[in-house]
């Protein structure tokens, strides 16, 4: 789109959520965040509202390893769709402001591979209709059960595209062109370069970041890394982690927030640093963005020098096609052998060193102990 773009304020929004256990428990969580939506919009009517920003799992909540980790079975319980009647209420809630909804972890059932779910991650226009639609990529095999398109990628680019366009797509709106990234998607530089490269200049970003993980000090992995792809990319990145949760296996401040909204030279404009609901808002200007693209100093796409790295890329690490159509992922055990094959593959290579005493060939055997292990204790799900 052309024209000048008004600075507007945008919004992430910080939630206790339930971890559902059924599609009737999903409108917990989802009336919660109406009324933070309707609050954020509420105070910052001076400099209005035009982009509000959901986490991760915000609708269905999550379970890991250990005791209450659930299995394929489980999920496809709370599985929805995109569009559907939950995704709806946020559209009328988008229509109701005229503003931009984002978020991610969507349990999704896609009618075209019926035996699995896909993170989701979406947004809605001011319209109420969803513009855009991308499944999580980096789905890590230690903790998530989710289908990744990588898991099934020959025929997943069959029904939504092969190109980079289609897998990391960006929408050109009104208040600048947007797109989106999962939790673990924003752990290496990847996919935030990819959607920079497809003209991102704000990137949507919801995670259920977890303390174990790095979300505070002294390891706030969780904002180093995404300040990073803020400025490797220079543009905007609106992070939103859960506040707190209600599960019986989890802590309540299990994703202790530190929700984020970080400007396109990787500064920390705003944060809420602490394990409990909040709303954040700053000031989105994209003229300021685009004038700051336009300098040679400090640039950090005119500086990539792009054909030099292409052996880096040229095999493969972590196996493609893992699951597909018939065979669905149906626990993090069968997910971990994805995992084992890409270490494998590191140590061949010469990229990763075994410790003193191991052998390259002893590595596999080494992580295939640690899942026997946690089997024996009942700490990690069998293969159902």
């Amino acid at each position: 789109m052309t024209g000048k773009i008004k600075k507007y304020t945008g919004l992430v929004i910080q939630p206790h959520v339930k971890v559902a256990e059924t599609r009737d428990e999903i409108m917990i969580n989802l009336d919660r965040v109406c009324k933070m939506i309707d609050f954020g919009v509420g105070y910052n009517w001076e400099l209005p509202a035009r982009l509000v920003v959901l986490p991760e799992y915000f609708l269905q909540g999550v379970t890991t390893p250990g005791k209450g980790e659930h299995g394929l079975e489980e999920f496809m319980k709370k599985a929805i769709t995109i569009p559907g009647p939950e995704i709806e209420i946020l559209a009328k809630k988008a229509k109701q402001y005229g503003i931009y909804i984002s978020g991610g972890g969507v349990v999704e059932q896609l009618p075209e591979f019926p035996d699995r779910w896909f993170n989701a991650a979406f947004i809605i226009g001011p319209d109420g209709d969803v513009i855009l639609k991308y499944h999580k990529w980096h789905v890590p095999a230690f903790i998530g059960l989710g289908t990744s398109p990588h898991d099934m990628i020959d025929e997943y680019a069959k029904h939504y595209g092969g190109d980079l366009k289609s897998r990391f797509p960006v929408v050109d709106t009104e208040i600048g062109k947007l797109g989106t990234m999962t939790c673990h998607d924003g752990a290496t530089p990847e996919i935030a370069r990819a959607l920079g490269f497809n003209r991102a200049e704000g990137i949507c970003h919801p995670t259920a970041q977890q303390e174990v993980e790095g979300v505070s000090e002294p390891w706030d992995f969780w904002t180093f890394t995404r300040r990073a792809r803020a400025h490797d990319n220079m543009c905007y990145i609106l992070g939103s982690n859960w506040g707190s949760v209600e599960y019986d296996y989890y802590p309540h401040a299990f994703c202790a927030g530190n929700s984020f909204i970080i400007d396109y030279i990787g500064n920390l404009v705003r944060r809420a640093p602490y394990p409990a609901e909040q709303v954040i808002g700053a000031p989105i200007d994209i003229e300021a963005l685009r004038e700051h693209r336009s300098r040679i100093s400090h640039n950090t796409w005119v500086d990539v020098r792009a054909e030099i790295f292409k052996e880096m890329y040229e095999a493969p690490i972590y196996p493609a096609n893992l699951f597909p159509v018939g065979r669905p992922p149906r626990s993090l055990t069968e997910k971990i052998n994805g995992a084992k094959a890409a270490l494998k593959t590191l140590y061949e290579r010469g990229t990763f060193t075994p410790p003193d005493g191991l052998s390259v060939a002893d590595m596999a055997d080494e992580l295939d102990r640690r899942v026997d292990y946690a089997h024996s204790i009942g700490t990690l799900r069998k293969i159902d």
